[in-house]
């Protein structure tokens, strides 16, 4: 991909109504006119890392070789938490090392590491209060233009760790949680298709959620009457919950974390 036309993708969870998040792209242009901007979210809650992880995690590896994602989810801005720069197979991630990087990492094989510590490349002065626009945008924006990434600073060791909780497969099901609550309500968990498909047939589990029992697995959401609540395989490969034309957060009262079980129905003798 030619240099000056990288992609460079946003994540942060600053919202639109106020001035920082053009004031990145603001910086980027300053260094690279050429850049071409995707926004992938800047709704996030806030502070939420594992919430930006979902979203970069499911989005990232499919774009173009070569994409840059400057990802600002960062409660401890200003604090000893490390600014970094991250090269995960042909993708490279710039923000803060707060767990976020780490949780997207997840088992793919080839990482690279460095820790940002080539303030050449950094905006000045350094507000402690903003490092997206003034050493994560910065930084991006010098690596759209082809710089070698080890030039930004010392390689880093390890990443701050964060880990998705895993579910539980037993003889009687699988225990697992809900790991993110999107846009529309929807409570998505960390059971994989995978495992669900590994212990049997679709239709031979009951789903457990908050005071609700679903009887089946079904192919999409419209498979239930409006405002019925609707378990399916979503477009994450993870098992959800739905509520058809509705919102099953708010209409079951389950909020991220909370468990969802899976239990096999044995068959009557």
């Amino acid at each position: 991909m030619n240099s000056e036309s990288r992609i460079i993708t946003m994540t942060t969870d600053f919202g639109s109504q106020d001035y920082y998040v053009s004031a990145m792209k603001a910086v980027i242009l300053g260094i690279n006119p050429s850049v071409r901007f995707v926004d992938i979210s800047h709704d996030l809650p806030p502070q939420d890392i594992m919430a930006g992880a979902w979203v970069l995690k499911n989005t990232a590896f499919l774009y173009p070789p070569g994409t840059i994602h400057l990802a600002v989810i960062d409660p401890g801005v200003g604090s000893s938490r490390k600014p970094i720069l991250v090269q995960i197979q042909d993708q490279y991630f710039v923000g803060p090392d707060n767990g976020l990087f780490s949780l997207v990492l997840d088992k793919k094989e080839s990482c690279r590491m460095i820790e940002l510590t080539a303030d050449t490349y950094w905006r000045k002065p350094v507000s402690n209060t903003f490092h997206g626009r003034d050493i994560f945008a910065p930084v991006a924006a010098h690596v759209s233009t082809g710089i070698p990434i080890s030039n930004f600073g010392r390689p880093l060791p390890e990443l701050t760790t964060y880990r998705w909780a895993k579910p539980i497969s037993d003889e009687e099901g699988v225990q697992g949680w809900i790991a993110h609550i999107d846009r529309y309500g929807n409570l998505i968990s960390n059971i994989p298709e995978k495992l669900i498909k590994n212990r049997g047939n679709q239709q031979e589990f009951k789903i457990y959620i908050g005071n609700t029992i679903l009887k089946t697995i079904s192919k999409s959401y419209a498979s239930v009457p409006d405002g019925e609540p609707v378990a399916v395989l979503g477009s994450s490969g993870m098992l959800e919950v739905a509520i058809y034309k509705g919102n099953a957060a708010e209409m079951l009262g389950v909020e991220k974390g909370a468990p969802v079980s899976l239990i096999l129905q044995k068959p009557v003798s």
